[in-house]
């Protein structure tokens, strides 16, 4: 063997390879030291392994567009007993379920890939941890471990696993969406206090100005949604649940916004505003929408989409794909705010601690360090303490899957019957209750500070 290697490479081609397998095998700074100068060893981890759920999202993309969905049959076995309910056929053709089956499957191999990272990385307090090697290297090797995974994934019998697995996607999805509303209401106040403080530091007009702009715009994008909502989603008579809904989320968006412009509100918290109050109101509305969009009865929804085991669609128009737009709005969130995860903590405190990212001086110091030796490459910010939990942080991408999961799906599932793909009522609550989840965690941070006069929520 030595033999056919000396033969094949001369030395300095021997050691470029052993290089470049080395940074395949080895920690995160190695692999991407030439396109990350002096970037943080547990960014780059953690945009690698954001990486690796954006890789598996655009396969599940890839799966459920009309085309490729069709061919999917030919892989060996797949359609194969998808007709078997708790041990009994029903002989149904599965080919226009093969798509949702796919992304099913995808997303149960994600979740699995990130709850054994999470299993494996609990309690890991610093990179000395012989385990944290584990997290920020052997990348190559873990991309195999995903491959395999999925793959095992694909020969999973259908039996009850669609049934059940939706109700882990509807949990999952449920909690990735509190996820997402702390980092928005985080994101709000921060966006607020910056331009504020700009405003305060330059004793320029402009940045008031555009606050006022942008608040107004999103205000406005509210409103027009909301008309557009009562409009398209309810009928003069009839469809009381959409009426009532719109209604509830419209009554509670004007309450958080007067709360937040109240005397002893701003007396608490000076930085409150409109600002937060308008976005908060935006996502609320596009929640409902969202919401909206799932309820099972065509009169009260005009983009429900019914397709039934021949592969029909029944519906307003054809159905050329399983996107609608609340999906394709919902994709978008879900990578900002998974970018969001990777890349940055919170200006907060508070926040920090909520999401187990809280950074310590020992690390600042380190960082410190690391810059003032001039180095230009990346580099360990954790021997003294991780910079992030590394559990959480898994359990978060765990969760990111399996909303995504139900995103291209639209939470849709077959029914009883398994001749149509429907949409149930349980998608609708769950999106309805996170929207007034999120409104009272956010009414939460507006009164905090008077219930609890005596803690720092700065």
């Amino acid at each position: 063997l030595g033999t056919c290697f000396g033969a094949s490479f001369n030395p300095s081609d021997m050691g470029m390879l052993l290089l470049q397998v080395s940074c395949l095998c080895g920690s995160a700074p190695c692999l991407l030291c030439g396109c990350c100068p002096s970037a943080k060893n547990s960014t780059i981890s953690r945009l690698l392994f954001t990486f690796f759920l954006f890789l598996g999202t655009l396969v599940s993309v890839i799966m459920i567009i009309p085309g490729v969905e069709k061919e999917l049959h030919k892989l060996p076995g797949f359609c194969e007993g998808s007709g078997s309910v708790l041990g009994v056929q029903t002989h149904v053709d599965c080919d226009s379920f093969l798509g949702h089956k796919a992304v099913y499957r995808m997303g149960f191999a994600m979740a699995a890939f990130f709850f054994l990272f999470a299993m494996i990385m609990v309690c890991v307090r610093s990179s000395k941890d012989p385990r944290a090697a584990v997290q920020n290297g052997f990348w190559f090797f873990k991309f195999l471990v995903l491959v395999g995974i999925t793959v095992g994934a694909f020969y999973i019998p259908d039996g009850a696993f669609t049934s059940v697995w939706f109700y882990f996607g509807v949990v999952g999805s449920f909690l990735f969406i509190l996820i997402q509303l702390v980092l928005l209401i985080d994101f709000a106040h921060s966006w607020s206090q910056l331009w504020l403080r700009n405003a305060g530091e330059s004793n320029a007009k402009g940045w008031y100005a555009a606050l006022c702009i942008i608040t107004f715009i999103f205000y406005a994008t509210s409103i027009a949604a909301i008309v557009l909502l009562y409009v398209y989603y309810t009928k003069p008579e009839g469809c009381t649940e959409g009426k009532v809904l719109i209604s509830i989320n419209l009554i509670l968006c004007l309450i958080i916004s007067a709360v937040s412009i109240l005397p002893k509100i701003q007396d608490a918290q000076p930085h409150s505003g409109l600002l937060q109050a308008s976005l908060i109101t935006l996502y609320t509305v596009y929640v409902t929408w969202s919401a909206l969009a799932n309820v099972p009865t065509q009169t009260c929804n005009p983009t429900l989409l019914v397709r039934n085991s021949t592969g029909s669609a029944m519906a307003t128009q054809l159905l050329t794909t399983w996107w609608d737009a609340p999906s394709i709005v919902g994709l978008i969130i879900f990578i900002l705010c998974t970018l969001f995860i990777s890349v940055r903590s919170s200006d907060h405190p508070q926040v920090n601690k909520l999401m187990l990212t809280e950074e310590s001086t020992a690390r600042v110091g380190s960082e410190a360090a690391a810059v003032e030796s001039g180095l230009h490459h990346a580099y360990d910010n954790e021997q003294d303490g991780v910079s992030y939990n590394y559990t959480f942080f898994h359990l978060c991408l765990l969760l990111a899957a399996l909303y995504i999961m139900m995103t291209l799906t639209n939470w849709y599932r077959p029914d009883e019957s398994l001749r149509v793909l429907t949409s149930p009522w349980t998608a609708v609550w769950v999106k309805i209750c996170s929207s007034w989840a999120g409104l009272l965690l956010y009414l939460w941070t507006l009164v905090a500070p008077l219930v609890l006069p005596d803690r720092d929520f700065s």
